[in-house]
């Protein structure tokens, strides 16, 4: 805005006898503007000069802004982008609720809850949700090294929110037509190691196989890796295809623990996941993996803030739109 129409703007508002109404309305367009800054600031300083996310080229030129960020333009394809592109971010609005909206999801707020918060509709809420969570959720170990408990969680399969269901309805939730794990249970593979990196994994419906450990568990490992894992042969299978030292714990036969081989921080996790799980009323398999990487990232407490929230997920957004 030029000074001397801010100038006259300023002078006719400092002129009016605002209401109370009107105070609070003015306050919070201040407000909205100063948190709207302090989040493009953020997100810039997070990006740098980002390579262009369409060729990898990082001879590019500035191209003018848009919706407050740096606009881009790559030498090599002539395509322009900002810090966003291509990221779990891209064409998200109201940057101004971002930041608390982050922290509603640090104190773990239902859908609902976090829209009257933030002030945004509900649905609003829940698109954000499944933007942000996976955004940050892109920071996990690479490798897991030393000791390493890896075992299975499951959950009955839900078509939460489907328009279409491909199986009869249940009633608020439900149960599974037989007993034990079949096709009708989602399987989360927890790997965990003593240092409390934890990786998790969505392997699909029913129990885990060697195919799928392989898939999962194979680029993770480091070379030295003891893997621990209850009795079940999949992961025997996998330990001698991959020539990964294994140890087994028997829990069918009560055994809990042979002096440092245990499986406890692995179903701690478990234990701690589901409960959490509860006050979201059931969630989507679609989603399962979002709200497990959800639960890594707080158990994980390196991102305690918005700000360092939302600089994790610029950065490893940027990451995975180069890769």
């Amino acid at each position: 805005m030029q000074a001397t129409l801010f100038e006259d703007v300023f002078a006719a508002l400092s002129g009016l006898a605002l209401g109370a109404d009107e105070l609070y309305r003015l306050r919070a367009l201040l407000e909205g503007a100063d948190a709207s800054v302090e989040c493009q600031n953020l997100i810039a300083q997070a990006a740098g000069i980002p390579a262009c996310p369409h060729c990898r080229c990082t001879r590019v030129h500035h191209c003018g802004s848009a919706s407050g960020l740096q606009r881009w333009r790559c030498l090599a394809c002539s395509r322009s982008y900002n810090a966003l592109t291509r990221t779990p971010l891209a064409r998200l609005r109201k940057k101004a609720c971002w930041l608390p909206f982050l922290q509603c999801i640090l104190d773990s707020r239902t859908v609902r809850a976090a829209a009257e918060q933030v002030k945004v509709h509900r649905t609003t809420s829940f698109r954000w949700r499944h933007r942000f969570v996976p955004g940050a959720a892109l920071e996990r170990p690479v490798l897991l090294e030393g000791m390493v408990e890896a075992d299975e969680t499951f959950m009955l399969e839900s078509q939460k929110g489907s328009r279409k269901l491909d199986r009869p309805a249940r009633r608020r939730g439900g149960l599974a037509s037989r007993r034990g794990i079949s096709r009708e249970h989602d399987c989360l593979l927890i790997a965990r190691n003593r240092n409390r990196q934890t990786l998790d994994f969505h392997t699909g419906r029913g129990p885990v196989n060697a195919r799928m450990l392989k898939v999962c568990l194979g680029p993770v490992l480091g070379p030295d890796t003891v893997l621990i894992t209850d009795s079940a042969a999949a992961y025997a299978a996998f330990a001698a295809q991959a020539g990964v030292t294994h140890e087994t714990v028997n829990l069918r036969a009560g055994i809990r623990a042979r002096g440092d081989i245990h499986l406890n921080n692995v179903n701690g996790w478990h234990g701690r996941f589901k409960t959490w799980l509860r006050r979201f009323n059931g969630i989507a398999s679609r989603y399962l993996i979002n709200y497990s990487g959800w639960r890594r990232v707080l158990d994980d407490r390196r991102l305690t803030t918005p700000a360092s929230l939302l600089t994790a997920i610029v950065q490893f957004g940027k990451c995975s739109a180069i890769h």
